[in-house]
């Protein structure tokens, strides 16, 4: 991937960021996530869509919120889909910048003010990627990502790409870039771009109800002409599976959206079949990956 050298920002206009951020049975790490937005004084505004969280959960928001003057509230709209709420989040955004973040994800501060000044450089529609770290500081499998096929979905999500002559599109293991870089994908947990990229793109496709939405917008981006990048200063802590729902059932939206992908990008007759001919093997290794991660949890108590 060729460099883009980022030059220094020059703030004399003070950019205003809105951070969208969905919730659906999050869990504790939601209220470190809020906090960690709010006192970032670099973030005009929290915009937090409640994604059908349970009552007690959805009583301390509100209790919570009334005392935020930057924190807005959207409940009633039930569990509609992270893409879907993402985009409702946003349009009710007042903010020039539009920053998505999980609930599970604690931004450090001047993290989205670097995403903001990276994207001011990059061609329109642009989306800038946060830096994933893990609870031990490393880096999160899905921070940066090459393309995506079928062939690459099979070898990611099996032990094939521990072999020589496989290479998973996961680039945790490959050293980290310094400098903002441009990449072919970025995660939707931390996921930034303009105002006017987002019009451009018209958000998030809603037809993928959870997972792969990222995917497909970055590669949307791409096409429009945009540019993809990754900022390594923007570092954010993402517990990651904090959701209080069954794995199989992420799973599952997760494999729903991969073949939905793939058929969208697959104009070919053959690319078509060869989708037909891998699904039962990306079945096999997403669904199996999940049946194994529950009942290993399971086991250890």
């Amino acid at each position: 991937m060729t460099a883009k050298i980022i030059p220094l920002p020059v703030r004399f206009i003070k950019k205003r960021i809105s951070v969208v951020m969905v919730s659906y049975h999050t869990g504790a790490p939601l209220q470190e996530a809020i906090q960690a937005v709010l006192a970032d004084p670099d973030i005009f505004e929290l915009i937090l869509v409640d994604n059908g969280n349970l009552a007690a959960a959805r009583i301390r928001l509100w209790e919570f919120a009334k005392d935020q003057p930057r924190l807005r509230l959207v409940q009633g709209q039930g569990n509609v889909g992270f893409g879907r709420a993402c985009n409702y989040g946003a349009e009710l955004a007042r903010g020039d910048y539009i920053l998505f973040l999980n609930p599970d994800a604690v931004i450090a501060k001047g993290a989205a003010m670097a995403m903001a000044d990276c994207g001011e450089h990059l061609q329109t529609p642009w989306i800038t990627g946060g830096f994933l770290e893990t609870v031990t500081g490393g880096e999160q499998r899905g921070t940066r990502r090459n393309d995506l096929t079928p062939l690459d979905a099979v070898v990611s999500f099996t032990p094939l790409h521990k072999l020589p002559q496989f290479t998973s599109i996961h680039l945790e293991h490959t050293p980290c870039p310094e400098f903002p870089v441009q990449m072919q994908i970025v995660s939707g947990a931390c996921l930034m771009m303009s105002r006017e990229s987002f019009d451009v793109l018209d958000g998030f496709d809603q037809r993928y109800f959870l997972h792969v939405e990222d995917i497909d917008i970055c590669r949307r981006a791409r096409k429009a002409g945009g540019e993809v990048f990754i900022v390594p200063s923007a570092k954010v802590m993402h517990y990651g599976a904090t959701s209080q729902v069954r794995i199989q059932k992420v799973e599952y939206e997760k494999l729903k959206g991969f073949i939905r992908y793939f058929w969208n990008y697959s104009p070919k007759w053959w690319a078509k079949l060869l989708l037909f001919v891998s699904a039962p093997f990306m079945f096999l290794a997403i669904m199996g990956r999940a049946w194994w991660l529950a009942f290993r949890s399971v086991w250890r108590g």
